[in-house]
């Protein structure tokens, strides 16, 4: 069973769409059991499952990745040479590079099998607001 899931974003952070996926899963007359997989098509961002209780937790992970990963135009980065795009472009591959396109949850009887607190979210890389397209496959 696939669907696919497009999500706007407005700039670099991370929007959840876990009910999104959960309505999914959920859907149907019969409970579905077996392993999602999400698969993001796209190389300047990612997937990740965190915490959805604080807020906080979203804001310091991007900063985190910023610093980590600094735009273009930043002086440690002068070694970069895919520039044309933006001065976020390669800095956001670097960053898909390093964090997950695909995340792998258990699913029973109808529920994605999360822990109390965690989220599924993209991470958006760019700056500029995108279209990003999900695709979710579960596995009996």
């Amino acid at each position: 069973m696939q669907t696919s899931f497009t999500l706007s974003t407005h700039g670099q952070g991370l929007y959840e769409f876990t009910r999104d996926v959960a309505a999914w899963v959920r859907s149907g007359d019969d409970p579905r059991s077996g392993l999602l997989t999400l698969f993001i098509r796209h190389t300047s961002a990612s997937l990740v499952i965190q915490e959805n209780a604080d807020p906080e937790v979203r804001t310091d992970l991007s900063a985190f990745f910023q610093r980590l990963v600094p735009p273009a135009t930043d002086a440690t980065m002068g070694y970069l040479k895919h520039t044309l795009e933006g001065p976020d472009d390669m800095p956001a591959h670097i960053k898909a590079a390093l964090l997950p396109v695909s995340l792998s949850i258990p699913v029973l009887d109808g529920h994605m099998r999360l822990g109390t607190w965690q989220g599924i979210y993209l991470f958006e890389h760019r700056d500029a607001p995108k279209r990003r397209d999900v695709i979710a496959h579960l596995s009996r």
